[in-house]
């Protein structure tokens, strides 16, 4: 009887050993679990990201929740924030928007604690179609090369066409079409790496 007892109490025991991760993971606060995934997903546009119009922010003034607020860059480049106004924001990084913000704040708050969160990014885009790893619209913030636009689609697949790049650029009412070798960027003086502009396509046969 005493043997019988000892097998069903191991039992039980494995049982709740087994089971006591999934608990744990079950009962995870959903709102704790989005909070992570918002933190990271606004962290992708990393530190040297450049801020522009139609950007979102998330703006917060440590100790102060009339200045912990939501904003978009408006078209011609600024934002409203309580107490100072308009503070220019496009061209800045997180961090240097922060700084202009704290520095302002200082008329009116002893030494503001500011930090400044990408919630979303509007940036222009290129676009990058054809035989690459990972095809599609990508921001352009900052001056980017065909060479490492085609590095942020994660290169190219097997059935790529190297030699035959091309560059389809709109002008006005007309669209100019420029051929790339990627042989060519690669070797002294990079010909055909040019500098691209918003709304660009890269297309690998």
């Amino acid at each position: 009887m005493k043997t019988l007892w000892a097998v069903a109490c191991a039992a039980i025991a494995s049982i709740v050993i087994v089971s006591y991760p999934a608990f744990c993971a079950d009962d995870l606060n959903p709102s704790e679990s989005s909070r992570f995934t918002t933190s990271h997903s606004a962290s992708q546009a990393g530190p040297e990201y450049r801020l522009g119009p139609e950007d979102g922010l998330r703006i917060s003034v440590w100790e102060n929740r009339e200045l912990t607020l939501d904003v978009v860059i408006r078209p011609d480049g600024k934002i409203s924030f309580p107490l100072i106004q308009d503070v220019q924001a496009e061209g800045l990084t997180a961090a240097e928007l922060a700084a202009a913000i704290h520095n302002r704040l200082q008329s009116y708050i002893k030494d503001p604690q500011v930090s400044v969160i990408v919630t979303q990014v509007n940036a222009p885009k290129v676009f990058i179609i054809g035989n690459v790893t990972r095809p599609g619209p990508y921001p352009l913030r900052s001056e980017t090369s065909i060479l490492q636009a085609l590095s942020l689609a994660g290169g190219f697949t097997q059935f790529a066409s190297l030699r035959n790049i091309k560059l389809v650029r709109g002008t006005g009412a007309k669209q100019e079409v420029r051929k790339v070798n990627y042989y060519n960027l690669i070797e002294d003086g990079g010909e055909g790496n040019y500098l691209l502009k918003p709304g660009d396509t890269i297309v690998v046969p």
